[in-house]
């Protein structure tokens, strides 16, 4: 019987001990957000053709309101969010891998000037298409 305690015991523990890691995980998370800084840059593909650059950035999980996107000194900046869906913020967290608070990244175009910027989301990526100016 006092094998079986032990292990109780021990599941309890590791039990505190990961209600404790996901408390301050959301913790380190909510501040990231209150100073505005980017907490993670999300990978990205930058392609370019005769016609166009196509960016592909990958932001599964984020919501297309929560993006935005604009082209400041020859960069293609696209910034925003990741947070976890309302009903899952209660949720016990097994495993989080996936990053969440504010993102931003900067990517540096190819010379030449753009028009007709487009933006779709893509399988979990944005796809940015700048159409050059000719």
């Amino acid at each position: 019987m006092a094998v079986r305690e032990a292990e109780i015991w021990m599941w309890s523990q590791a039990c505190d001990m990961l209600a404790r890691a996901e408390r301050l995980h959301r913790q380190f998370f909510q501040l990231q957000r209150s100073r505005q800084a980017p907490a993670w840059e999300p990978p990205a593909d930058v392609l370019e053709t005769e016609r166009e650059v196509v960016v592909l950035l990958a932001l599964p999980g984020v919501s297309p309101d929560r993006v935005e996107a604009a082209i400041e000194d020859g960069e293609l900046v696209v910034s925003g969010v990741r947070v976890l869906p309302p009903e899952l913020r209660d949720a016990l967290i097994y495993r989080l891998e996936l990053p969440q608070g504010r993102f931003e990244r900067r990517l540096p175009l190819p010379p030449g000037r753009y028009s007709g910027v487009e933006r779709e989301f893509v399988y979990g990526c944005l796809q940015v298409r700048l159409r050059k100016m000719v």
